[in-house]
């Protein structure tokens, strides 16, 4: 009853989460009254010559509060459901899904529970997933032995913690994971509504975390003997690597602007010092932002030369074109108010993406067959 009570005053204090109401914050400054990269309504922005979307078909419906996504070397999609607390196999060409079983230790509240999941470097030898998730005292990162060959609901081993201690909250768990082109394990935290985490450096939360497959600080971090990678995040959802092996992050605002940003190793992001762009050189500005109603961003990934962003109160796809670390043109929107809430973009390979929808987390207003996941076409 306590948590739900502070979940309850932080909401009223105007906390924009994973798509709640925003309260009256700050004005937006009059240079940026609009953000640059939202479209106008009615009707969207005329995509760039080079920027499409087309929905190629739905390869699973009838998923409970769908979050992580991996999808297997050999054929397959594992999802993660955030409440239940399960991680289900989907064959990709007939939508049939085999429920592997249930990660133990899981304790779902408000925006925590089962979140990203991600496949061990080197799946192939020891078929291991990793999972990031909310346990009755923190959120950790756990992986499991999955062997396909035991029957249904029995095919997950017993989770082994190899990292912990990041806070746990009603709202702003961060949850993503995912392996860098080195071999790394990169994990979103969040400040878990407690705002002072994300500018201590000594805190693991409001922090993108680099980590060695053991669950170790990895080598070269920028402050020896942490995990900590950057620092200065409200709530990370979305990580992805562009084609030169650079990091990008999607991050929730409050009030005012969620962010997408270039990732450079020990750089402060500003929170909750500064929301979107700043004037400080203290601090790593966005390279596009967004008022809270046109995105509240989650996952991302990077295909065609651009950083594809799921949005889950904008209910829309975002495409930003790159030149180097820098938006090359404005953000242009797809799909918006066609599924409801997004949650998690993944490549697909050859100008292909998956797209997993959220309407079942509490939050969105499910329609039939929901959730789901979409296979696109982009360019």
């Amino acid at each position: 009853m306590t948590g739900v009570l502070a979940a309850s005053l932080l909401l009223a204090a105007g906390c924009s989460s994973e798509g709640s109401p925003p309260g009256q914050g700050a004005a937006p400054s009059p240079t940026t009254a609009r953000s640059s990269s939202a479209p106008r309504r009615p009707g969207e922005a005329a995509p760039p010559a080079k920027g499409s979307v087309r929905v190629l078909r739905t390869v699973a419906e009838g998923l409970n509060s769908p979050w992580g996504l991996a999808q297997l070397p050999g054929g397959g999609l594992l999802v993660s459901s955030r409440d239940k607390a399960t991680i289900t196999r989907i064959d990709e060409k007939t939508g049939k899904k085999t429920e592997l079983g249930t990660v133990s230790g899981v304790a779902p509240e408000g925006e925590g529970g089962l979140l990203g999941i991600a496949l061990s470097p080197r799946y192939a030898s020891d078929h291991m997933i990793y999972a990031y998730f909310t346990s009755a005292s923190d959120n950790r990162i756990v992986r499991m032995l999955y062997d396909a060959r035991k029957p249904a609901g029995e095919q997950l081993g017993a989770p082994d913690t190899i990292f912990k201690g990041i806070p746990k909250g009603v709202i702003h768990n961060g949850g993503r994971i995912a392996f860098g082109p080195d071999g790394m394990l990169y994990a979103g935290t969040g400040e878990s509504g407690e705002r002072g985490l994300a500018q201590d450096k000594k805190s693991l939360g409001g922090k993108i975390l680099r980590l060695t497959p053991e669950g170790a600080p990895a080598p070269g971090n920028p402050f020896p003997g942490s995990p900590v990678y950057t620092y200065g995040h409200r709530n990370v959802q979305g990580l992805a690597w562009d084609g030169k092996q650079r990091l990008f992050a999607s991050e929730f605002g409050q009030d005012t602007w969620d962010e997408l940003n270039a990732i450079k190793p020990g750089d402060n992001y500003g929170w909750p010092v500064v929301e979107g762009r700043s004037t400080d050189p203290k601090y790593h500005n966005p390279i596009a932002q967004w008022h809270t109603d046109e995105a509240s961003p989650s996952g991302i990934a990077y295909a065609e030369g651009s950083i594809w962003m799921a949005g889950l109160r904008g209910q829309r796809l975002w495409r930003i074109p790159l030149k180097g670390t820098e938006a090359s043109a404005p953000p242009q929107a797809f799909l918006t108010d066609t599924y409801g809430r997004l949650r998690t973009v993944a490549s697909a390979g050859g100008g292909k993406l998956w797209l997993v929808t959220s309407n079942t987390d509490g939050r969105g207003s499910p329609k039939k067959g929901d959730d789901r996941i979409l296979e696109l076409e982009v360019r």
